[in-house]
């Protein structure tokens, strides 16, 4: 492993960085401290600093000491936590009930806070380097808000990149795959008007709760009956309320489904069945079903060439053995999928699995592996080094 050796020398005041994250953790587009924070130390190190895009993100903007190819890259990170309680019990845990860093961007900020401030000191590189600390990665796809507001306008990039870290990878190994590597991840809201009445004399009545175990039962076919098997994708209905009392049947009911895939055409099949289902199910009982289909995040798909660009830097820094250049797809969603839908990039996935790192993201107990940090920013100086060296 090659972790760079001045970054090796500030690998405690990262942890130090990166906890004081971990305590003072805020929910998207309120990232009002954390933005701050980060804001501070770019400027501390000269780069010149921009704040306000989708409210909390800051870019930094740094450009090389050799002569200016014009050339410009960029490097994300997200600022945002969970609504979750944490219950680590660290004695830098969440000092905000109902707030948690439970998904590791306290860890993604810092790596890419490290290499920020490593870069700035050497300056080895030809061209531009944007620093994107982008807010509410977890609920409001804060890339897309930035976009919106101008994010690519302002601080052109001929590529960007993103780093997440993963449990399921090993510490000390990288992971990536080119095309799609995280899920589009749609919800869906069923609400089931049918015709309520008492308990005894269900024949008078139109039972939503009937119904809604059927449309359950249904769409749980959607990815076995329906789907190309070798075409991954999830249905998982998540909800199901209805009802008030043990002796009344209810009028209405309400499903809510959490819906994945890995491509367009079977997003679009997975949207067309479930709609289809609903309404056979309302003709059939004469009940009236709304769907309520909402399109989250999209398919995030890395460029080949620029996945290409990851693994020769990820293996320059913990060597070639240690790099899976064709992982298995992942079916959770990342926002970052709307800034490759704009531009040319890559998304890698760092390993942070070992025995001090057993809980899953979004684990009530899950903490980011401060071992990681160093390896993280060098990876980081690396991708830059080597996409903006001067003889490249």
């Amino acid at each position: 492993m090659t972790v760079i050796s001045r970054i090796s020398e500030f690998h405690s005041d990262m942890q130090s960085w990166r906890r004081d994250i971990h305590k003072h953790p805020e929910l998207g587009l309120e990232e009002h401290r954390t933005s701050a924070m980060v804001a501070e130390m770019l400027r501390e190190w000269g780069i010149d600093t921009h704040t306000g895009l989708a409210k909390t993100g800051v870019v930094g903007v740094l450009k090389g000491n050799s002569a200016d190819t014009g050339r410009t890259i960029g490097l994300r990170a997200d600022l945002d936590c969970l609504p979750m309680n944490e219950e680590t019990g660290l004695p830098y845990r969440s000092i905000h009930d109902g707030r948690m860093h439970a998904c590791g961007h306290d860890g993604h900020t810092t790596m890419l806070l490290g290499a920020a401030r490593y870069l700035a000191e050497t300056g080895n590189f030809s061209g531009t380097v944007n620093f994107i600390f982008q807010p509410a990665e977890e609920n409001f796809g804060g890339a897309r808000i930035m976009m919106e507001e101008g994010l690519f306008d302002q601080f052109p990039c001929d590529q960007v990149f993103g780093m997440h870290n993963y449990t399921g990878v090993p510490k000390g190994k990288f992971a990536i795959r080119p095309g799609g590597l995280m899920a589009a991840s749609d919800t869906v809201t069923i609400i089931i008007n049918g015709d309520g009445g008492h308990a005894a004399w269900p024949h008078l009545t139109i039972d939503p709760i009937a119904i809604g175990v059927q449309v359950h039962s249904a769409m749980q076919t959607i990815v076995s009956r329906s789907v190309n098997p070798v075409a991954p994708a999830v249905v998982s209905i998540t909800q199901f309320h209805a009802g008030s009392a043990d002796n009344v049947i209810p009028g209405t009911a309400r499903l809510t489904a959490s819906i994945r895939s890995l491509d367009n055409e079977t997003r679009q099949l997975l949207k067309n069945r479930t709609t289809e289902i609903c309404s056979g199910l309302a003709r059939a009982h004469g009940a009236t079903i709304t769907v309520d289909y909402h399109d989250g995040y999209p398919v995030l798909v890395n460029e080949p060439a620029a996945t290409a660009l990851t693994v020769r830097a990820a293996a320059a820094v913990v060597g070639a053995e240690n790099v899976d250049a064709n992982a298995s797809p992942i079916m959770g969603g990342e926002d970052f999928a709307y800034m490759l839908e704009h531009k040319p990039g890559a998304y890698i996935l760092i390993g942070q699995g070992d025995a001090d790192c057993i809980h899953p993201l979004h684990h009530p107990e899950y903490d980011f592996n401060d071992d990681v940090l160093p390896i993280g920013a060098s990876y980081w100086v690396t991708l830059v080094e080597q996409i903006l060296g001067e003889n490249t």
